[in-house]
């Protein structure tokens, strides 16, 4: 991490904040070992008897990712889990993606259910994003992600969901000037200016209904199982590649390509951000890379030169504009989510309530 950051402190050794919440922070609270194992088994126990009578026991988000499809495996074959594999078709799957999930539907006879977002309305609200001039251009496709999840696990009353989401390769987050995904306050202000038709469809709510109603009300908990044991990212590569035909990506995220755009070549391009900073940083910390190695791979760009001018035209096609147009939102003037209404405010103070109480650990950020 550098100062693309702009609020990374480092002290009088070049130690920077990141790494010192990691040690102090983190580590002292994450239990990968025979704690973790008890921790974990607990976990599986509560999710077989909320499941119990019912053709599922959980879902799990899957994106065709290394950390969601890892997860899925592990709950098949080692945690004895009868997991509804539950993915979110917003219109970016690779083939790769497409194919990684295939193979592990059919490899481990899982059951999988497809939510497909209605195009036009995702398309809209991507254009709109893109014309606000903010980093998170790839915000839609999260609300579509996880409030379809969400809705559907209140609609059916499925009590947990699993989610890949892990500190052994996530451990230091993205920065809020980075990313900063919103809320639906923002999603819809952002739209109201600059979309062109109305969300009918497009799924949205609250972040209280559920940061609160849906865990405390209803009792649905969002669990993160890959944090209880080692995670070893290669290793399960490795492992899925072999047992599955699981094919690898170039880097994390790039199962959508959209995201393989805006994290490869928009946000380096136009803002200066390179999210391989903050994945390299992490498997830094969990001794999975060398700081050596991973500089070396900053010298590289995170896109294939020789691809972006396709990619480029493909984006732009898909999003049903010219590349004229694209072009002019890569050099228009920046803003920030900060430009935007939001409920900043009530994320911070739900993140200091959570870290307060031992809920969430994790990067400060």
């Amino acid at each position: 991490m550098d100062t693309t950051d702009t609020k990374i402190v480092f002290d009088a050794d070049g130690v920077c904040d990141h790494c010192k919440t990691f040690y102090s922070k983190t580590l002292p609270n994450w239990h990968t070992g025979e704690h973790g194992r008890r921790l974990l088994d607990e976990l599986v126990g509560n999710i077989k008897r909320a499941g119990k009578g019912n053709d599922f026991d959980c879902i799990i988000g899957v994106s065709g990712g290394i950390d969601s499809s890892y997860l899925a495996y592990l709950a098949k074959t080692q945690m004895g889990l009868r997991p509804l594999v539950f993915h979110v078709d917003a219109g970016w799957n690779s083939q790769e993606a497409v194919n990684n999930i295939e193979k592990l539907v059919d490899k481990l006879k899982l059951e999988l259910f497809t939510e497909v977002i209605d195009w036009e309305e995702m398309r809209d609200l991507q254009l709109a994003y893109l014309k606000a001039g903010v980093p998170q251009v790839d915000a839609p496709q999260d609300f579509a992600f996880f409030y379809t999840m969400y809705k559907f696990a209140n609609k059916y009353n499925v009590k947990y969901i699993l989610t890949g989401a892990n500190l052994s390769t996530e451990c230091i987050r993205n920065p809020v000037e980075w990313s900063y995904y919103g809320d639906s306050v923002q999603m819809h202000d952002i739209h109201r200016r600059f979309g062109t038709r109305p969300l009918k469809t497009f799924p949205s709510a609250h972040i209280l209904w559920h940061k609160v109603y849906l865990p405390y009300i209803r009792g649905i908990r969002v669990v993160r199982p890959l944090n209880y044991g080692p995670y070893i990212k290669a290793e399960a590569i490795g492992l899925l590649s072999e047992e599955l035909g699981w094919q690898r990506y170039a880097q994390k995220h790039f199962e959508s390509r959209y995201t393989r755009f805006v994290e490869g070549y928009w946000l380096p391009t136009r803002f200066g951000f390179d999210t391989r900073k903050v994945q390299y940083s992490a498997l830094i910390l969990t001794k999975q890379l060398t700081r050596e190695d991973a500089l070396c791979k900053l010298q590289k760009p995170a896109y294939d030169p020789q691809e972006i001018e396709q990619d480029f035209s493909f984006v732009a096609t898909k999003l049903g504009i010219t590349e004229d147009e694209l072009r002019g939102y890569l050099t228009m003037p920046q803003k920030t989510h900060r430009d935007y209404k939001s409920q900043e405010w009530l994320f911070k103070l739900g993140a200091a309530v959570m870290k307060a109480i031992g809920l969430e650990i994790g990067g400060k950020r």
